[in-house]
């Protein structure tokens, strides 16, 4: 079978994208994930994403992150919004449905605004914050982000939560509203350039640990700029959208 692909990047992050609406893909075959975001054997991606027909939004997003398990993820979607808009199935506005529940985003000159879910269960630990952002997401403040060994104690932290884990994100204040992030994702199991759920659990982390007031956090990654907005009523976050660029790379065919 022949499969025309379109890989996409979001700061890095990196999604081989097919337009499934004809239900053709074999998504139930774990080891066709795990050959096309191979780097070496298939195309190469942290994760595959489908776009396929919904009855009651705009269109439905699956995402399998590298090893084929299926998740949310915030810069697959912010590409996979882009997408859409090459298939012609959106303009500039659009509600979608994911796998944990729908989503509302908006294009301009190339910038994509995602909105994330509500998040109002936050667990604070002596050195860290969990909660879930459409993922499961472990925050810790570092000293020296540019040096510390983030692949090693990330994947410790990620084992030492209960299945499925946890995506684990060091973070490093600049400034009164900016904060350096570096993630190990789940998944994956590597270090990635980026990370959209992470940077929206780390600036609800910060404002909810008092190391921010503000509510529009700018959140430098490996692979670029990211932006979380909120706001924030009687410890629950609304109104939370990730901001930044999901750009087309190129297209292709595969044959599986």
């Amino acid at each position: 079978m022949n499969l025309t692909f379109y890989k996409y990047q979001g700061t890095g992050n990196d999604f081989v994208m097919f337009d499934n609406r004809t239900n053709t893909f074999p998504k139930n075959n774990v080891e066709i994930i795990h050959k096309l975001s191979n780097r070496n054997f298939g195309i190469g991606s942290d994760g595959v994403i489908l776009i396929e027909n919904d009855e009651n939004a705009d269109f439905k997003m699956v995402y399998f992150n590298a090893d084929g398990s299926e998740t949310f993820c915030g810069n697959g979607a912010r590409c996979a919004v882009a997408f859409a808009k090459k298939l012609n199935i959106i303009e500039k506005e659009t509600t979608f449905l994911a796998v944990d529940g729908k989503h509302f985003a908006k294009i301009e000159d190339g910038i994509i605004s995602l909105q994330m879910i509500n998040v109002s269960e936050i667990q604070l630990n002596e050195n860290s914050v969990f909660m879930y952002t459409g993922t499961q997401h472990h925050v810790e403040v570092v000293d020296d982000l540019k040096e510390y060994p983030v692949f090693k104690n990330g994947k410790e932290i990620r084992n030492s939560y209960q299945d499925p884990g946890s995506n684990v994100n060091f973070v490093q204040q600049i400034d009164a509203s900016t904060f350096r992030v570096r993630t190990y994702e789940k998944g994956v199991e590597d270090e990635t350039l980026a990370c959209g759920t992470g940077v929206t659990a780390v600036a609800i982390a910060m404002h909810k640990t008092n190391k921010t007031n503000s509510n529009l956090i700018s959140l430098p990654v490996e692979g670029g700029n990211l932006e979380v907005s909120f706001t924030e009523e009687k410890g629950v976050y609304k109104n939370v959208f990730l901001k930044g660029p999901a750009q087309f790379v190129f297209k292709g065919e595969i044959e599986i």
